[in-house]
């Protein structure tokens, strides 16, 4: 929240902390929050002046607005910050591309050693003087990192983004675009927009103004389909439409008994039982059974926004740069909270955590900036983590209190089978043409299930798909015949893979509940 950070920003700079690094996007919001903090002598109120620099205008002081045209080199402003002789703060824009350890110039090794000496006169000085580097990229020299004070900007908040759109509603009134929203309405479209930078929101509200030169309650819809477009782009997090619901998921029936008694938790008539909100479940077991569309599952049913988060994607290249890309994404989910973090197979990303070799530790400070924030995370997040590798997890992700839940999806029994069977028939088999004759009664998907014994979900899916290939390639109707005989000749992921299997339910016996029945195969 914005009040948390102008407090957190505030007692460092009046700590005297002399170098900070701000990661964010919005570069004119924090900018002004930071001149109001310079402007204000009240409570978290700095009361100096403040002073932006950039390498195509110099330095420009506020709140006079005088430009010193004179520093446009880095060396000269390093220069001019050293010798001042009085209280102020100083902000850095894109000073990042002078900090490029990938690419070292000599020219850029001088200007980090200047900073690094900077730092040591700033903490010695009579005059508190800070240097906040402001930047949407991280590029930290390792010989900086015990140097600057890396911090991470909010994203707007529902009440910030509501200012700016009743701000741009102001801007257009007599310019020919119609309003009709009810104060309802307008909660409902800054909510839509919730995980936005205020600039993307304003210009997702101004596109929704723009294509019919209305804006309306029906905008909501526009707002959420650009917001998947530009959370598509930051790569970690993906926005997951869903029309799955549980009945669509066959079997699970402990999982989803599970799943639903914790529905409707983080709403206000739950505080009455004093009851916390869920954190999460791990999910693990067999691949092709059902846990990934649990997740899309639960969306429907929760009816909550679902994020896909690749862990895998936040790891770059520079120093710090992982752990500022983590941040930032689960920054976003809890903007966009309440809501649910899917974390699909969670060892690919954070499966080198026990160790960290390889990667200068990389690995395992990220893992330690997700576990820290599963641990103090005050938002509405839910997690549905799932790994088919359990096993090149860091046990300090699954001891007791990090996930309410630990479950193992087993093969499916014979009446999960039935169950499954029935699911993608009536999915696939919707046209008359396709369907002919065919109805999977009672005492076929007995047999089906007898059929299919040690199948896993996706198995019985392909072949299913399979024999509607034939159907439509021989332009008939699907044949039960066909299914049959698709399924004789399916060699089983459960016979290939016999160690592993036995590996992860001895895993899973002592560690584990039961996403099914039981454990009893048949």
């Amino acid at each position: 929240m914005k009040s948390n950070f102008t407090k957190e920003i505030s007692e460092i700079i009046r700590a005297r902390f002399p170098l900070i690094y701000l990661q964010t996007f919005e570069e004119e919001r924090a900018l002004g929050i930071l001149k109001d903090l310079c402007a204000s002598s009240g409570k978290n109120g700095l009361n100096r002046p403040l002073y932006a620099w950039s390498q195509t205008q110099g330095l420009k002081q506020y709140p006079d607005g005088k430009i010193d045209t004179s520093l446009l080199s880095p060396h000269q402003l390093l220069d001019h910050i050293e010798k001042a002789t009085n209280t102020a703060l100083y902000v850095l824009l894109d000073f990042h591309i002078y900090l490029d350890d990938q690419h070292r110039t000599p020219d850029n090794d001088r200007i980090v050693r200047r900073l690094r000496e900077i730092g040591i006169s700033l903490r010695n000085a009579n005059f508190a003087r800070t240097v906040a580097i402001i930047s949407p990229i991280v590029n930290l020299p390792q010989s900086l990192q015990k140097d600057v004070m890396m911090m991470d900007f909010p994203l707007p908040t529902q009440p910030e983004i509501r200012t700016a759109l009743d701000r741009l509603i102001l801007k257009q009134k007599g310019g020919g675009v119609q309003v009709f929203l009810t104060e309802e309405d307008k909660q409902q479209l800054c909510k839509a927009a919730l995980g936005l930078t205020q600039q993307e929101a304003e210009g997702t509200f101004a596109r929704a103004m723009a294509s019919n030169g209305a804006l309306t309650a029906s905008d909501v819809d526009l707002i959420l389909a650009q917001k998947q477009q530009i959370l598509k782009k930051s790569g970690a997090l993906e926005y997951v439409g869903s029309d799955f619901n549980l009945a669509d998921v066959g079997g699970l029936e402990n999982l989803k008994k599970w799943l639903d008694k914790r529905n409707r938790t983080w709403m206000d008539e739950a505080k009455r039982y004093n009851l916390p909100a869920p954190k999460g479940v791990m999910v693990t077991g067999v691949p092709g059974c059902g846990k990934s569309l649990i997740a899309k599952a639960i969306s429907s049913m929760w009816k909550l926004p679902l994020l896909r988060f690749d862990i895998s994607s936040v790891f770059g290249v520079y120093v710090g740069q992982s752990e500022a890309n983590m941040r930032r994404a689960l920054q976003t989910a809890e903007a966009l909270a309440p809501c649910i973090l899917w974390v699909d197979e969670i060892e690919k990303g954070l499966g080198g955590a026990s160790g960290g070799e390889g990667d200068s530790g990389t690995t395992r400070r990220v893992f330690g900036n997700f576990l820290t924030w599963m641990q103090e995370k005050q938002a509405l997040v839910f997690v549905f983590a799932t790994a088919n590798q359990i096993n090149r997890l860091p046990p300090e992700l699954l001891r007791k209190g990090r996930f309410d839940e630990i479950f193992f999806v087993d093969l499916p029994n014979i009446e999960e089978r039935k169950q499954i069977f029935k699911v993608h028939l009536r999915r696939r088999l919707t046209s008359p043409e396709a369907r002919g004759e065919f109805q999977e009664t009672e005492q076929i998907l007995e047999e089906l299930a007898t059929l299919s014994d040690k199948f896993i979900g996706a198995e019985i899916e392909d072949a299913i798909t399979n024999a509607l290939y034939e159907a439509f390639f021989e332009s008939r109707a699907f044949r039960l015949e066909d299914l049959k005989r698709i399924i004789k000749n399916t060699p089983r992921f459960a016979d290939m893979q016999a160690d592993y299997l036995q590996s992860i339910r001895s895993w899973a016996k002592q560690r584990a509940v039961s996403a099914s029945k039981g454990f009893e195969q048949d």
